[in-house]
């Protein structure tokens, strides 16, 4: 049985997952793919995933919840990758995904955006396959949840650097009381190699905000758009937080 409330990030060893259970003590865990994770959590009550989920067809419009999040984020605004359209993010080599987004949209990809297009992929072959799937996953950025767990400001350093890594694993301490342990553990757990130190920090950061539960989730936009698919073109925080006053 898998946890009720799960936050995910993809790391270098394939998807990093941090599990709340209704009772007992939180899970660690890296799965291969999308399918692996969903089987062991295919009973969670919402699955919170540092991925995209939506994915436009064509056009030069980026997804309202892209820039939106962007406008919020301030310095960190550049942490939200452009998405490629569907047709790039199937092509089969960097070239030919550049050529076909260009074509469809107007804007090649980066690659930085070309590194996480296999977990874009897998994702919305799962979603667009299973109907469950598609009401469990909620798309998230870590960007995003920290904004909102510091009461709608952005973070003043980029994670990367030492001063961001004690800023956010500060920030979770004061949103859940066992932040620090969890990271520990995770730290002690998974070779860096596998799971890096800010995969731990940026899942923990969705399990939380999973924590408040399908229902209490805001999104980003206010009124979603969806995909060819049906897809919802969102990004969800815990908007509880944003009524603290942190010091």
């Amino acid at each position: 049985m898998g946890a009720s409330f799960v936050g995910v990030n993809g790391g270098r060893g394939g998807w990093f997952a941090v599990g709340f259970p209704k009772l007992g003590a939180p899970s660690l865990a890296v799965y291969e793919n999308a399918e692996a994770l969903w089987r062991a959590h295919a009973d969670a009550e919402v699955i919170c995933i540092d991925s995209p989920i939506g994915l436009r067809d064509q056009g030069d419009t980026e997804r309202l919840c892209d820039t939106e999040a962007r406008n919020l984020l301030g310095d960190r605004r550049s942490s939200v990758f452009p998405v490629p359209c569907r047709e790039a993010a199937y092509a089969p080599t960097y070239k030919k995904a550049c050529d076909i987004n260009e074509r469809l949209t107007g804007k090649r990809i980066s690659k930085q955006t070309w590194a996480i297009v296999p977990r874009i992929r897998e994702l919305d072959e799962l979603l667009r396959r299973d109907e469950r799937a598609r009401a469990c996953f909620r798309e998230v950025h870590p960007e995003l949840c920290f904004w909102a767990f510091a009461g709608g400001r952005p973070m003043t350093h980029h994670k990367s650097t030492e001063q961001g890594y004690l800023e956010r694993a500060n920030l979770l301490e004061h949103v859940h009381p066992r932040a620090y342990d969890i990271i520990a553990e995770a730290l002690d757990a998974f070779p860096r190699s596998a799971v890096a130190r800010d995969d731990i920090l940026d899942a923990l950061a969705a399990a939380v905000t999973a924590l408040a539960g399908p229902n209490a989730l805001a999104t980003l936009p206010k009124n979603p758009e969806t995909d060819a698919n049906g897809l919802p073109m969102q990004m969800v925080y815990s908007p509880q937080f944003l009524e603290y006053e942190w010091p």
